[in-house]
């Protein structure tokens, strides 16, 4: 039997960059369907009743939600190929503590990015620094957080790199300045097909940016 192999998508997430990563370094075959966010269609209601968001995999009818998930997913029904994750269980479960670290950069970069201001806006830049810091100080000198191995926590965190001249445009501030080694790591996954294959065009991120503002400003006020 052939695997079907669907996912729902929004061009800009960075999360739902992480899934075609991980199935691009499997070289698993799928249909991506480009989703509308203010205009939810019917499969991604049906297919993510709960959150009603994206990426949602989907493998032979069955919906796979939450992009590390998939991530984990992808790694442990496809194994035979690079495997993301690794299987010693100690740092297995040190490369998740490390995805779920990144993900929780998200509130500050929230109030760095979508109308926020004054302090507020400083506030959510400051936390948002000190995480990539610390992400940074895991890294160390390795090539990739798990040493010469692309893997689990790389793919959790190069999504944001096609953000980051947005981030440096609205939030007044360098990130090479601040953490050079994270730019220099993410050139060197730019190098990777999976990696240059999935992530969006960080101009035409940085372009959307005013009107995904207007749009997010308006679903606050409702």
């Amino acid at each position: 039997m052939v695997d079907e192999v669907i996912l729902l998508g929004y061009w800009p997430s960075t999360f739902g960059v992480r899934t075609r990563i991980a199935l691009e370094e499997k070289d698993i075959k799928f249909d991506y369907r480009e989703q509308d966010l203010f205009n939810k269609s019917s499969l991604l209601l049906e297919m993510n009743p709960v959150h009603k968001k994206i990426p949602v995999l989907i493998h032979n009818g069955k919906p796979v939600c939450e992009s590390l998930i998939q991530v984990e997913y992808i790694d442990e029904t496809w194994p035979g190929k690079i495997p993301l994750l690794p299987s010693d269980p100690y740092q297995r479960d040190q490369a998740k503590f490390w995805g779920d670290f990144i993900d929780k950069m998200v509130p500050g970069l929230v109030r760095l990015m979508w109308g926020a201001k004054g302090e507020e806006q400083e506030a959510g830049k400051k936390e948002f620094i000190e995480m990539l810091k610390t992400v940074e100080s895991e890294l160390g000198d390795k090539t990739y957080f798990g040493g010469e191995a692309f893997g689990y926590v790389d793919i959790a965190l190069i999504g944001y790199y096609c953000w980051f001249d947005a981030f440096e445009k609205y939030g007044n501030f360098s990130i090479e300045a601040e953490c050079p080694k994270i730019i220099a790591w993410a050139k060197s996954c730019m190098k990777r097909d999976s990696v240059a294959k999935s992530l969006p065009d960080s101009e035409k991120v940085t372009e959307l940016v005013p009107e995904l503002k207007k749009k997010w400003l308006c679903l606050k006020s409702l």
